[in-house]
């Protein structure tokens, strides 16, 4: 089996990183694993949360993943430094990507970060947003109705619009000037988000920079193959008969198989 880009995460949020993926890198395959036996990621502890990656990485190195990407950003925030030292492949995240387009396109110093409750916890984006800059001032706050709305399809309604007032106008009042989507669910809400930002605050998507900085890295590190079929496989640890639904949201279109696997 050809190797290729390994992308996890506790559920489907990960396949907007899959799709920006594709974009940019046509050529490689990718194998996607949702550990959805198991989600939601964002309520559990460390020690719980560095299991499951663990086990997510054997799986994908298993499947001859050359390259690991943790999509799901509480993985990022507890486990990418345990699975960087304990495999063999690099292992990227989605927080260092999306902190530092920020620390790039703020203007005012003020960055705003928007995920679940234990990515805010951690704060993984605050330490690296400062590693960026010392001088940057950094303002979070959880959403965690953003998750399921997305998963709805309730992204544009006045749900989400009351959900995201809610959510928002506290991170609003302190006069950022960018926000960071630390969820990978929570790019399907761009809209609604920013709306009740207003169009002089920036959006930092982390799926689509997590895709561009591991594009760039593989390139500089020979890790492209030029002569890729582009194949994709996507596997779940739990079946759902709302999947395929769900993913055509997150992926822009139904992947061609879905397989179900025992990762325990």
């Amino acid at each position: 089996m050809p190797q290729s880009i390994g992308i996890f995460d506790s559920g489907v949020g990960g396949l907007t990183v899959v799709r920006e993926m594709r974009r940019l890198l046509p050529l490689e395959d990718i194998t996607y694993l949702g550990d959805t036996a198991r989600l939601p990621y964002g309520t559990k502890s460390r020690d719980t949360v560095v299991g499951y990656s663990r086990r997510n990485s054997h799986f994908l190195i298993s499947r001859h993943a050359k390259i690991i990407i943790a999509a799901c950003n509480t993985a990022s925030a507890y486990s990418i430094d345990t699975l960087s030292s304990e495999f063999g492949v690099p292992v990227l995240g989605v927080i260092h990507p999306g902190a530092e387009k920020a620390a790039r396109v703020t203007k005012n110093g003020k960055i705003g970060v928007i995920a679940t409750p234990s990515t805010i916890r951690s704060g993984a984006y605050a330490y690296a947003i400062k590693a960026a800059d010392p001088s940057l001032k950094a303002m979070s706050a959880s959403c965690p109705l953003f998750v399921p709305l997305a998963e709805e399809g309730w992204n544009e309604d006045e749900i989400a619009l009351a959900a995201a007032r809610r959510y928002l106008e506290p991170v609003k009042s302190h006069g950022v000037d960018t926000l960071i989507l630390g969820c990978t669910h929570y790019p399907l809400m761009k809209k609604i988000i920013s709306e009740v930002m207003g169009d002089g605050v920036t959006l930092v998507d982390s799926a689509a920079e997590t895709a561009s900085k591991t594009a760039e890295f593989m390139e500089k590190n020979g890790l492209l193959n030029p002569d890729g079929g582009g194949k994709e496989r996507f596997y779940l640890t739990d079946g759902s008969d709302s999947f395929l639904k769900i993913t055509g949201r997150f992926l822009g279109r139904e992947p061609a198989a879905v397989e179900i696997v025992d990762i325990a």
